[in-house]
C-alpha cells in the first residue's frame, strides 16, 4: 500500500458505505499494527521513560487512542462516553487548546492507569471508531473522514517512536536486553560512493494532491537551485570511524559554535549507541548488542555531527528542496519497517541512474530550517496545532527510516527535529556544488 492509496478518495463517486468501509479496514490495520509491535515488551517495559523526550509504550498506546476520541468522536459521535474523565489530560501531548496536559518529563511515573486498562481504552475507542465511520449519512462525512485518515498517519508517526522509545529504554538499561530478533544483514563491502549532478534553474516542491499529505508539506511551490551534486549512497559506519580516529570530535573548527558546546555539554565521543568495551566498536540495535558493521549507514548521529562531517569531507549536507528535486520521480521503497531490519543496513549496487537509500534506512539531515512554505496555511482549530507551531529553531530531515511504514512516506514528507536530537535513526547523506 503506498501513501497515495492511504487516503481519502476525492472523487464523489466514490459510494459513501464504500469509502467508509476502506477507511475503517485502513483503521484496524494501522490499530491492530501498533499493538503487534508492543508484543514483544514484558509489562514493566510498559511503563519506563529513560529520558524526556522518549515516552513510555504505555503512554503511546493511550495517546494514539486520545487522538481519536478527542478530534473525532468527542464532536462527531452523538452521545459518545469519554473512557476515562482525566486521560484527557493525562494523554494530551502538546495541544494547548484542548487543555491543560500531564507534565511531558513526568510520563514515566505513572503507573496507573495500567496496561491492561490502556488496551481497554483502546477496545473502547476502536469500538466507536468504528460506529462513526458506519454512519454513511453524516453531512460532515467528509471532514470525518479527513480526520480519521490524518489520526492514522499520526498513529504511525506514534509506531515509528515506539520502536524509537524503546531502543532507548532499552539501551539504558545494563543487561543490554533486546526488543526482539531481527534477520541479520547480509555482510557486504561497501558500494562505492558516486557524485550525481542534477541541474538548478526554477524548479517546484510540496505536495500537490491526490493523496494525504500533512499541511506543512503544502503548498506546491518554486524554487530556485543551482546546479549541485548529491552522493548516490548514505554515508557508512566506517567512513564515519575514519572522521572519529583523524579528532572529528576534538576538532572545533569543523563544529558550528553550537554543535561544540552540544558536544562538550554532552560529552560526544560517537554516535549514539556506539561503545567500545574491548578495543572493538560495538553498537546497539533493538535486536541486541552487536559488532559496528563498517558497511552499514552511519545512524543516530545529530544535525551537528552530520554538518561537521560534512564539513570534516570537503562537502556539506543537502538543501531539502535539492533532496525533493532528486527523490520526486523515486519510489518510495527501501528498507522500511516492512522489511524487518529495525536498523539500517547496506547499500544495494545500483544502476546509477539515481541516489540508493534515499527512502528507508535513516532519516537524512538537511541543511534548511524547519520554516513554514511561502503560502502556507495551518489546519483550522486545534487541529492547527499539529506542526505549525514547531516551525522554530528546528532542522529537516527527508526519506523515511528503517522503522518508517511504507505507506507512511513519500517525498514530499517533511520531518522535523531540534539539532541535537540523536535516538531517531538519523544519518547523513553528502552533497555539494556542482563541479
Amino acid at each position: 500500500m503506498r501513501r497515495t492509496d492511504f487516503a481519502v478518495p476525492r472523487s464523489s463517486a466514490v459510494p459513501d458505505q464504500a469509502l467508509s468501509g476502506e477507511v475503517l479496514a485502513q483503521y484496524q490495520v494501522v490499530r491492530h499494527e501498533t499493538e503487534q509491535l508492543c508484543e514483544p515488551l514484558a509489562i514493566e517495559d510498559y511503563g519506563i521513560q529513560a529520558m524526556p523526550d522518549v515516552s513510555p509504550p504505555k503512554w503511546h498506546l493511550a495517546h494514539t487512542s486520545w487522538f481519536f476520541e478527542t478530534f473525532l468522536l468527542m464532536p462527531y459521535l452523538p452521545g459518545y462516553q469519554a473512557f476515562h474523565p482525566r486521560f484527557g489530560y493525562l494523554f494530551n501531548s502538546y495541544y494547548q487548546t484542548v487543555g491543560s496536559f500531564f507534565p511531558r518529563p513526568q510520563r514515566g511515573l505513572l503507573s496507573r492507569p495500567t496496561v491492561e486498562e490502556v488496551y481497554r481504552y483502546r477496545a473502547h475507542v476502536d469500538g466507536a471508531m468504528a460506529e462513526l465511520l458506519a454512519n454513511t449519512n453524516d453531512s460532515r462525512r467528509d471532514q470525518i473522514m479527513f480526520r480519521t485518515v490524518l489520526g492514522l498517519h499520526h498513529e504511525q508517526q506514534h509506531q515509528e517512536l515506539l520502536l524509537t522509545d524503546i531502543k532507548y529504554n532499552f539501551a539504558f538499561n545494563p543487561l543490554r536486553p533486546a526488543y526482539r530478533p531481527a534477520p541479520e544483514p547480509v555482510g557486504k563491502p561497501p558500494v562505492l560512493m558516486q557524485w550525481l549532478g542534477y541541474d538548478g534553474g526554477l524548479r517546484e516542491i510540496g505536495f500537490s494532491g491526490p493523496g494525504f499529505a500533512y499541511d506543512n508539506e503544502t503548498p506546491r511551490h518554486k524554487v530556485f537551485l543551482e546546479d549541485f551534486q548529491l552522493a548516490s549512497r548514505l554515508v557508512t559506519n566506517g567512513e564515519f570511524l575514519a572522521f572519529i580516529e583523524d579528532g572529528g570530535y576534538r576538532r572545533a573548527d569543523l563544529w558550528l559554535s553550537d554543535g561544540w558546546a552540544a558536544l562538550l555539554q554532552r560529552d560526544w565521543q560517537a554516535p549514539l549507541y556506539w561503545e567500545k568495551p574491548d578495543g572493538e566498536w560495538w553498537t546497539l540495535s533493538l535486536a541486541g548488542l552487536r559488532r559496528l558493521d563498517l558497511s552499514e549507514p552511519v545512524c543516530h548521529v545529530s544535525f551537528y555531527e552530520a554538518d561537521a562531517y560534512a564539513r570534516w569531507c570537503g562537502k556539506r549536507l543537502p538543501g531539502e528542496a535539492e533532496w525533493e528535486v532528486a527523490a520526486q520521480d523515486c519510489e518510495p521503497r527501501g528498507n522500511l519497517r516492512e522489511a524487518g531490519f529495525l536498523q539500517p543496513v547496506a547499500a544495494e549496487d545500483g544502476t546509477w541512474n539515481g541516489p540508493v537509500q534515499l527512502f528507508g534506512d535513516v532519516w537524512e539531515w538537511t541543511q534548511s530550517p524547519y520554516r513554514p512554505y511561502p503560502g502556507f496555511q495551518p489546519l483550522s482549530g486545534s487541529l492547527g496545532e499539529y506542526n505549525g507551531k514547531f516551525m522554530c529553531n528546528q532542522m529537516v530531515l527527508r526519506g523515511g527510516s528503517c522503522a518508517t511504514p511504507q505507506s507512511h512516506i513519500a517525498a514530499t514528507y517533511r520531518n522535523f527535529f531540534y539539532p541535537a536530537d540523536r535516538w531517531q535513526f538519523m544519518g547523513i547523506r553528502l552533497a555539494s556544488d556542482a563541479d
